[in-house]
């Protein structure tokens, strides 16, 4: 790759296994950046860990609707207390079945959440499998991003690709299917003043083929302002899909030769003042 790029562990707060992973990497220097699940067992106990680190890692919201149990009452998508699964809220999203008050009130719960615990505004927003940027979604994210951090250099994910850097990497399909999904958004989002990575990468079906290897193919055909993400964590976790796979991930990051100077690193002389993202500078 000829800039670096942004390397983001998701999950963190899910259970305090993975949030030990995370931080495991993010100690020496083998992350850009990290997610934050606020709804998770490991929230907000494993948040003083993170904000010791937050001078040189990004720290964003993984704004979640689709694993465990709403921050407030949704009557609508989760009438018995817990999110739909992913099925059910993209098939929701596309029909135009969601409200978007629930959607902007349960956005705003889990950034208060974030905030409350760190005692700063998120560096950037994504969502847990993508959700983000779903139709009936992402206008009512946007629509509360706007109402609290105009101004701030927020970055939102854009998980989408081009179809040419898609087609060599693993997990093709998936991805495609995401990018489709995904239409739109990141013009939305910068039309709204933040801004968001060009090119991503990092899709796996979490079995196979050794994460190494995976993680060569993630940087075939990057963007201009590229970014991989990653599923790291310690063995031990619980009410967790992706367990078994953990592990796996954090071992092939701490080993990966050179991956410290692969990768941005953020940079801020004072706890919870907004980052300079390279794609504000044009990277």
């Amino acid at each position: 790759m000829a800039e670096p790029f942004i390397l983001c562990a998701d999950d963190y707060g899910q259970n305090s296994a993975v949030s030990a992973g995370i931080l495991e990497l993010a100690r020496v220097g083998r992350l850009s950046a990290t997610s934050v699940m606020v709804n998770g067992a490991g929230w907000p106990g494993d948040a003083a860990g993170l904000a010791a680190l937050a001078g040189g890692l990004a720290v964003g919201l993984h704004l979640n609707l689709t694993h465990g149990a709403p921050l407030g009452p949704m009557p609508k998508l989760a009438p018995r207390g817990r999110f739909p699964s992913l099925g059910g809220l993209i098939g929701s999203a596309l029909m135009g079945r969601l409200d978007p008050s629930e959607i902007a009130g349960e956005t705003d719960r889990q950034l208060d959440a974030f905030e409350a615990a760190l005692g700063f505004a998120p560096d950037h927003l994504d969502g847990h499998q993508h959700v983000h940027t779903l139709p009936g979604i992402r206008s009512a994210v946007l629509s509360v991003l706007r109402r609290r951090y105009k101004g701030r250099p927020v970055l939102l994910r854009d998980p989408s690709d081009r179809l040419t850097a898609l087609l060599r990497r693993p997990e093709a399909v998936k991805a495609a299917v995401v990018t489709a999904l995904s239409a739109g958004f990141a013009r939305q989002a910068r039309a709204a003043g933040f801004l968001t990575n060009a090119g991503f990468a990092g899709f796996t079906d979490f079995t196979g083929i050794p994460y190494a290897l995976l993680f060569e193919a993630f940087q075939a055909r990057p963007g201009p302002a590229p970014m991989i993400m990653c599923h790291p964590g310690l063995a031990g976790s619980t009410d967790d899909p992706i367990a078994a796979r953990r592990p796996q991930e954090l071992q092939a990051l701490h080993r990966l030769p050179g991956l410290e100077r692969l990768i941005w690193h953020p940079q801020r002389a004072v706890p919870g003042a907004p980052l300079d993202w390279p794609m504000a500078r044009g990277t």
